[in-house]
């Protein structure tokens, strides 16, 4: 006796929320997966292109900038001074705080994880257009932005990855 073919959608899997969350799914698997291949973490990322965009800064300077968590932080910075990808140096105006900066090694490591990153978005948006990819992209920023007033968020505190 044959059977009925399957359904091939169900209801739930063309609503937003659901198309949304799977995407952010891979994205974050096709990020975390270029990083590692560079030996690195989204964090570091994080705080490597703060460091460059910036310029040294305090712990917490950085922890505000980057959206690092504090309780994050001293162990994304201890794992970065491993590579010597940043140092730490006593601040001169209050010696109980260090002031951190991007070295030499630093700066080569931002750009191979500038370049896994792009390699990244290259893979997610691979079926779309370049109008299609600026367009999704404006309606991300809009929707984060709309959410991220209404609990008081900034774009920086949120996602733990880039």
């Amino acid at each position: 006796m044959e059977h009925p073919p399957e359904p091939t959608t169900a209801r739930w899997a063309n609503v937003p929320t659901w198309l949304l969350t799977q995407t952010a799914n891979h994205a974050h698997r096709l990020v975390s997966d270029g990083f590692t291949a560079a030996d690195a973490r989204g964090y570091h990322y994080r705080l490597l292109a703060t460091l460059d965009e910036f310029g040294p800064a305090s712990q917490a300077t950085l922890g505000r900038r980057s959206g690092i968590h504090v309780s994050d932080m001293v162990a994304t910075i201890n794992e970065l001074a491993d590579h010597n990808h940043v140092e730490r140096t006593p601040d001169p105006t209050d010696r109980r705080r260090n002031i951190i900066s991007l070295t030499t090694a630093g700066k080569r490591q931002l750009h191979r994880l500038e370049k896994r990153l792009a390699e990244s978005q290259e893979q997610l948006l691979d079926p779309l257009s370049p109008s299609d990819r600026a367009h999704l992209t404006e309606l991300l920023a809009t929707l984060l932005d709309h959410h991220n007033r209404r609990t008081g968020y900034t774009a920086a505190e949120r996602p733990p990855d880039a």
